[in-house]
């Protein structure tokens, strides 16, 4: 098979993927009276339990307005607290509440799970060959992404 075959289907395989990976973010915050925003955002904490509005930010490629607006709807919530950063006034620290810890480890839990069912559709075999391409197409997605312009 050519490359420019090889890619054209790539292209369209992980323009479908993408699509689908939002359609389970949506579905899966919704469960949880999230919206997507939010539900990424939540994600993002992971073990963190604190970050600054700028780590958001930059993790999530958000302008810090439309940022504000999310962290705005996760305190209302009682999932996040913030409070003004000592050390600079122009940063917030987020940190996660107890709900919000609950929640997160929930998320976590239901992720994962979701992603059981899928492999559960795969054959045991091609698990590990799975994983082993999606690594090499992170990674070289990750190179290309750090060229210049």
């Amino acid at each position: 098979m050519d490359t420019n075959h090889t890619a054209e289907r790539l292209a369209n395989l992980t323009f479908s993927l993408l699509a689908n990976c939002q359609e389970k973010e949506v579905r899966l915050a919704e469960i949880h009276n999230l919206t997507q925003a939010e539900f990424r955002c939540l994600r993002l904490f992971g073990t963190d339990e604190s970050l600054n509005n700028k780590q958001i930010a930059e993790r999530m490629n958000l302008s810090p307005s439309r940022l504000t607006r999310i962290i705005d709807g996760l305190v209302e919530k009682a999932y996040i607290n913030r409070e003004i950063d000592p050390n600079d006034r122009r940063n917030m620290r987020v940190t996660l509440s107890r709900r919000g810890k609950h929640l997160v480890n929930q998320l976590n839990r239901a992720y994962v799970g979701i992603h059981h069912e899928i492999l559960e559709d795969i054959d045991k075999d091609q698990h590990e060959p799975l994983i082993t391409a999606m690594e090499h197409l992170l990674g070289a997605l990750e190179k290309w992404l750090k060229k210049p312009d």
